[in-house]
């Protein structure tokens, strides 16, 4: 996944109280007997806690991704989530912060050397602009931070074939994820719904395909959503994929057929994807036939469900390679 590398980003308190212990500690055990020694132990000093600084620094860039390389997908929900702008502009702010601690710490390494009697005074004042370039960007780290813990719980939604599963609660969606897998689907967190996505996959022909429910997002009204969850339904479009709408005409889901159907024109309209309406629960005596739907399945029999997955995968396209993660930023 493309964000699990990002390392918990200290704050600038944080960042001081790290750089300016380890200075210390450097001159455990030595002993300063002149002059000579007393310039080198200052020096030793500030080169070290630029260092830590500026080294830390640089590895919050290199930790987190290029947002411009990243898949539409992970593109959309950082911009909806966080704003890529906001994560450019406090990227760029600590790395101006790193290359500023390394020329600061280069000149007053100068100051100490042609300060003899006293090298402690340029010392103190390069630690003291120091904790000021490194204040000036604490609420950049805040942001920083919070966006790694935002972008680490996303899930690991991939760049493959995907059937998008949709309908109101209890219509069968898991249940159908969880037949086709066969196996116990992976439940990750999605930030605009209340329970986990389920996450399945499958492989026909050789092919890996990903399906994919989202409960919160895809199971009410367009007209129930906020503008947030609205923006998390563009992002999943961003998907190679086709969506499945599930529908329960023996209303044994606790829905009016007439909502189900509602519902599921309002989705066709909302994604601009290649989608197929499905009757669950035709084993049910309760269940009646629609002409709005295309075929009908039994997610407990098993009835319909093979012809469905071919139509499905038949509707996607085969893809030429596997997807590979962009590097990790050398800039941003």
């Amino acid at each position: 996944m493309y964000f699990e590398k990002i390392k918990t980003v200290l704050t600038s308190e944080e960042l001081l109280d790290k750089a300016f212990s380890r200075s210390v500690r450097t001159m455990a055990g030595k002993t300063i007997d002149g002059p000579n020694t007393r310039c080198e132990a200052n020096e030793a000093m500030l080169l070290t806690a630029a260092n830590i600084l500026s080294d830390n620094l640089a590895a919050i860039q290199r930790m987190f991704p290029a947002f411009d390389a990243l898949p539409p997908f992970y593109y959309d929900l950082a911009d909806i989530l966080v704003g890529v702008d906001k994560i450019k502009v406090a990227l760029s702010h600590v790395n101006w912060a790193s290359d500023k601690v390394h020329s600061l710490s280069r000149e007053y390494v100068g100051k100490i050397r042609t300060s003899k009697k006293m090298p402690d005074v340029p010392r103190k004042e390069a630690f003291g602009r120091l904790s000021s370039i490194i204040n000036s960007i604490d609420d950049d780290l805040k942001l920083l931070g919070e966006t790694r813990n935002i972008l680490r719980k996303l899930p690991d939604v991939r760049e493959e074939p995907t059937i998008i599963v949709a309908g109101y609660p209890n219509v069968g969606k898991s249940s159908f994820v969880k037949y086709i897998t066969n196996a116990t689907p992976e439940v990750a967190p999605y930030p605009f719904t209340t329970k986990g996505i389920l996450i399945g996959h499958m492989e026909r022909n050789g092919v890996r395909y990903q399906i994919i429910d989202t409960p919160g997002l895809l199971d009410r009204p367009m007209s129930e959503r906020n503008e947030i969850e609205l923006q998390a339904i563009t992002a999943l479009r961003r998907l190679d994929a086709v969506v499945l709408i599930l529908i329960d005409p023996s209303e044994s889901c606790g829905y009016e057929l007439p909502a189900q159907i509602k519902l599921a024109k309002e989705i066709q309209e909302q994604f601009i994807l290649p989608s197929v309406i499905i009757a669950n629960k035709i084993d049910h005596d309760e269940f009646k036939d629609t002409a709005e739907t295309d075929d009908a399945i039994s997610t407990l029999t098993g009835e319909g469900i093979d012809a469905l997955v071919e139509k499905l995968t038949g509707m996607l396209p085969v893809p030429v390679k596997e997807f590979e993660e962009p590097f990790l930023r050398d800039g941003f």
